[in-house]
């Protein structure tokens, strides 16, 4: 129990686990899932470490999924892209857009690796990663047979997906397919984005400034350790928006196509003054009050009474109960996050 998890997750919590092995391909991953399961040991398969808190020293298997390459095929309307699901997310934006193929510019600087982004259905400034995925590849693990999902059978929802399901322990995403069309519509919704020119705007431009609005906002995790927006933004009925807005009227609010809205969790905690709240060695971001950094050697133990604490403040006062976007790991696996917070 000697191999530490600090490198391998971007919060830096210091965690350790029995065994981390690194797979350049499908067989090393399912060799390395089928030797612990013999030996009746936990497997946790990680992209990045960009989306998970260790709460726990593992009690298992760290896979490391480095499975590579990015191959791109055409068609009339559509650039057509295989991509490993080891491949960096941020280097496959700006991969896209060196070889003129726009589209993912407002998924810019979200961290974390291709085959981790349809577990959490990924998004920002306007876009979700349903809106571009054609398929997923994956291979069940105990039995080595291959599976290539469509983008429907995915069943993406806000920040969810079959993987975070029943797909959940029994497969391992290998490949990503993407279409992107060559029919480019600037997606302005969001932010800085909205004061660009559809009539001019190019995809670099978009790039650039998703770029400079996550920089200016979020932390850099190599000088405090994060896993980026952690809650996910709440979703409300749209009769609850009502009650919400009449008392909040400045609240940033997004109406979605099924009548519900969508709040912006980090106006919520900032409205409690909770920017710069410390809890052991974690706090709050000064900058972006959805983000909570490893300030000074923090535990996960201290992440999680932060959460509770900032769950709490922001329920009381608005009766809107945060969720973790983070995935909280245990000795032997997932656990509950909302639970652990509650």
């Amino acid at each position: 129990m000697n191999h530490s998890l600090k490198p391998w997750n971007t919060f830096g919590i210091q965690r350790n686990a029995n065994e981390i092995v690194c797979a350049e391909n499908a067989q090393q991953l399912l060799a390395a899932w089928q030797n612990a399961t013999e030996n009746s040991e936990p497997v946790l398969i990680l992209g990045e470490g960009s989306n998970v808190l260790f709460l726990d020293d593992f009690a298992g298997t760290v896979i490391v999924n480095r499975i590579m390459g990015i191959d791109v095929g055409e068609s009339a309307d559509s650039w057509h892209l295989h991509v490993g699901a080891g491949e960096n997310w941020h280097h496959l934006v700006q991969y896209t857009l060196e070889k003129g193929m726009p589209g993912l510019e407002n998924l810019a600087l979200i961290p974390g690796c291709a085959g981790s982004s349809p577990i959490q259905n990924i998004g920002a400034y306007g876009i979700e990663l349903k809106h571009v995925c054609e398929y997923v590849d994956c291979i069940e693990l105990a039995t080595g047979n291959a599976l290539r999902l469509t983008a429907e059978q995915c069943r993406f929802g806000y920040r969810d997906s079959i993987f975070k399901h029943e797909y959940q322990d029994r497969y391992v995403i290998v490949a990503v397919g993407l279409r992107l069309a060559k029919s480019w519509n600037p997606i302005l919704t969001y932010g800085d984005l909205t004061r660009l020119d559809p009539a001019t705007v190019t995809a670099r431009e978009v790039f650039e400034s998703v770029c400079h609005m996550r920089m200016t906002k979020l932390p850099d995790p190599k000088l405090n350790g994060n896993a980026g927006s952690f809650f996910k933004n709440p979703v409300i009925s749209g009769e609850n928006a009502k009650a919400f807005l009449a008392g909040w009227p400045t609240a940033p609010h997004y109406p979605q196509a099924d009548g519900s809205v969508k709040l912006a969790a980090g106006w919520l905690i900032d409205q409690c003054q909770l920017k710069g709240a410390t809890m052991g060695g974690a706090a709050v971001h000064r900058q972006q009050a959805l983000v909570l950094i490893n300030q000074d050697n923090a535990t996960g133990s201290d992440v999680v009474q932060l959460a509770h604490h900032v769950r709490q403040c922001v329920g009381e006062k608005f009766n809107v109960w945060l969720e973790p976007e983070v995935r909280f790991i245990g000795r032997s696996g997932e656990v509950n996050a909302v639970e652990a917070i509650a």
